[in-house]
């Protein structure tokens, strides 16, 4: 429900419940007694308790209700009904000068004002918590937009600064490859700069750019590494957050590639209905770690994203074991 439509829906709740305590017994008893005191004195006091009701509710009780204050608020709530009784004993005798006063009509006088300045308390406790609680759920909502949008923008720097020094690579040999290679770039760039900024983009589109990038990397390893690439999508109208498998992929161009004995590196997708399975596999030499203090940022950064986005709606296993580096993610599109 939006915040405006809530409001409405309060304010209909209260209009209902004072409409049932004044309506009701003022059909039921007009030019009548009640309990021994006159229905006309009812409404008029019932109006007034209501008034006390909100005065308490939203000036009295955030106002003195405090550690420094407390003390004040006791006593003006003493002084309230004490008060209120006194007013409207005067107010009856004016209004009726032969009414007879009892033991038991005296405290239908001076009573009734305490439950509605206890239920005003009550009120009050719980619109605070509500409105705490909603606080609590903008503010963490906000903190995870902002952590998202700062996970999303670097991404395509770090991607794109390793796909230029695959370019300079091409570039040093003076590859023919090098031409198709940047039209595959640009093709990268294109998406990472008008869709990745979306929430959720088709699925389709995120297969789309693996297949750029693995032909990108088969452009400049050739048959140097053994590379297979399986998809089968069986839910293309399937939505996912942009550029969350890529960084996958090329953490396994980047380790699994260089002073390793028959390089491999195996990329199967699949989607079936709204569930999907994605493995990684590459084999890597332990020798030959890179040292680079920027490397894993693209892993933890799709990490990161996987719990914001995905929370108890994924898995990720991750596997390094005698040369062979492992990934497997599943997880529900949503």
């Amino acid at each position: 429900m939006k915040p405006a439509q809530r409001v409405i829906s309060l304010k209909w709740i209260h209009a209902a419940v004072w409409i049932l305590l004044l309506g009701v017994p003022g059909i039921m008893l007009w030019d009548q007694e009640f309990f021994g005191l006159p229905a006309t004195f009812y409404l008029l006091t019932t109006l007034y308790h209501i008034g006390l009701f909100y005065f308490n509710a939203f000036y009295l009780y955030p106002k003195l209700l405090n550690k420094r204050t407390w003390w004040l608020y006791i006593i003006c709530l003493i002084a309230i009904v004490c008060l209120s009784g006194f007013a409207k004993v005067f107010f009856l005798q004016l209004l009726h000068p032969g009414f007879q006063f009892t033991t038991f009509n005296r405290r239908l006088i001076f009573f009734p004002l305490v439950p509605f300045l206890f239920a005003s308390i009550i009120y009050r406790l719980v619109y605070d918590r509500i409105r705490f609680e909603r606080m609590e759920k903008e503010a963490r909502a906000q903190r995870l937009d902002a952590e998202l949008k700062l996970l999303r923008s670097q991404v395509s720097p770090h991607f794109l600064f390793n796909m230029l020094t695959n370019m300079v690579s091409l570039a040093r040999l003076q590859s023919n490859l090098l031409e198709p290679s940047l039209i595959r770039l640009s093709e990268l760039l294109r998406y990472m700069l008008y869709e990745s900024n979306e929430e959720k983009i088709a699925i389709v589109k995120e297969i789309e750019q693996i297949e750029n990038y693995v032909s990108l990397q088969q452009l400049r390893f050739g048959e140097d590494v053994a590379i297979s690439l399986n998809i089968q999508n069986d839910y293309p109208e399937g939505m996912i957050e942009p550029m969350l498998l890529v960084p996958f992929i090329e953490n396994a161009f980047k380790h699994g590639i260089g002073m390793v004995k028959e390089p491999f590196i195996q990329i199967t997708l699949t989607v079936i209905e709204q569930q999907l399975d994605f493995r990684v596999v590459n084999n890597y030499n332990p020798a030959n770690q890179s040292k680079d203090k920027h490397s894993g940022i693209g892993l933890n950064n799709v990490k990161n994203r996987l719990e914001l986005l995905y929370a108890n709606n994924y898995q990720l296993n991750i596997d390094n074991k005698d040369g062979i580096y492992s990934v497997h993610l599943n997880c529900k599109l949503l």
